[in-house]
């Protein structure tokens, strides 16, 4: 979290200190909707500022349970822009991410009860790197998009069983399920140490 407000603070101070052009973006994609302030710090560099956030609900189902599940997006970004070719540039930067799943699950095995839980991202504060066109900074109204990954650790499943109206026996029976699908859902988020992100917007610049 330290190196997150130091670029925030750097970020700032470009800002008070530069007479390069600004700009703001609203942009739509993987990490939700949202917006970015943007300015220049020196003639190929800009610093940029945004947030977006997003829920979307599904459903997924495992060997033992049937998940109603919904995804809730909340990321706020701070990131310099470098663009050493015109409008291609490479952009790299923080994310402050809330990305989690909520999860609700009943057995498909037989066993009554059912299971509560979220899946979320291994780092609060993670680092982004990505390739981008177009500029927040720019004037005029123009296209921008950004295609990157956020570097967010291995996601951490927490299940829970609901053993309400089970007997004693049937609640030892369902953590029991509960406490091997939680592993066996950790195996398999072990090997998604990043985010894909690919976000797509218009910008107004001045």
């Amino acid at each position: 979290m330290k190196t997150y407000k130091i670029v925030l603070l750097a970020a700032a101070l470009g800002a008070a200190g530069s007479a390069q052009a600004a700009g703001i973006g609203v942009r739509a994609g993987t990490t939700g909707i949202g917006g970015d302030v943007a300015w220049g710090v020196l003639p190929t560099l800009s610093a940029r500022v945004g947030y977006s956030a997003g829920s979307y609900k599904t459903t997924t189902e495992t060997d033992n349970f049937k998940y109603d599940a919904k995804l809730k997006l909340g990321n706020l970004n701070a990131f310099l822009d470098w663009s050493p070719l015109g409008p291609f540039r490479i952009t790299g930067g923080f994310v402050n991410t809330k990305n989690r799943f909520d999860v609700h699950g009943t057995s498909t095995a037989g066993t009554p009860g059912a299971v509560d839980g979220e899946v979320k991202a291994g780092k609060s504060t993670a680092p982004y790197l990505g390739i981008g066109y177009g500029n927040v900074a720019g004037a005029g109204v123009n296209f921008y998009a950004d295609l990157g990954v956020i570097f967010q650790g291995s996601p951490k499943a927490n299940l829970n069983a609901d053993c309400t109206g089970l007997t004693a026996g049937q609640c030892t029976t369902l953590q029991g399920q509960v406490a091997t699908e939680q592993q066996k859902l950790q195996d398999k988020l072990d090997h998604f140490k990043t985010y894909p992100v690919l976000n797509i917007g218009l910008t107004i610049g001045f």
